[in-house]
């Protein structure tokens, strides 16, 4: 009898943890590559901020290194600037590109379907 009791409450609790854990899952977004490429691409940009800083910084001129690491820093910062905006305009396939702010849709498109 203890057993089975025992083997209701393991069955029981199992059921409880693995709906819950489906309801909630269910509840969360995917990630896109959009937002994980952009998360990347801002920490690529605040680390480059943070050289180019350094750099201006540094006391020595280093030969003349220093002054050549600024200058390509300065390009990679643009670079990086650049890929955001490809990035922003060009969403990755699968995913829906952004709505844009400020326009109304065309008078000839369908009204939305409810949900």
């Amino acid at each position: 009898m203890l057993k089975q009791s025992m083997f209701v409450a393991v069955v029981l609790a199992i059921a409880c943890l693995g709906l819950g854990t489906l309801a909630s899952s269910q509840d969360k977004k995917p990630p896109t590559a959009t937002r994980a490429g952009l998360h990347q691409i801002h920490a690529a940009a605040r680390a480059l901020e943070q050289a180019h800083r350094h750099l201006e910084r540094a006391e020595h001129h280093f030969g003349g290194h220093r002054a050549k690491a600024l200058d390509l820093v300065k390009q990679a910062e643009a670079e990086v600037k650049e890929a955001v905006a490809v990035a922003k305009a060009s969403p990755p396939e699968g995913s829906k590109p952004a709505p844009a702010t400020g326009t109304m849709p065309p008078a000839s498109a369908p009204p939305a379907a409810k949900q």
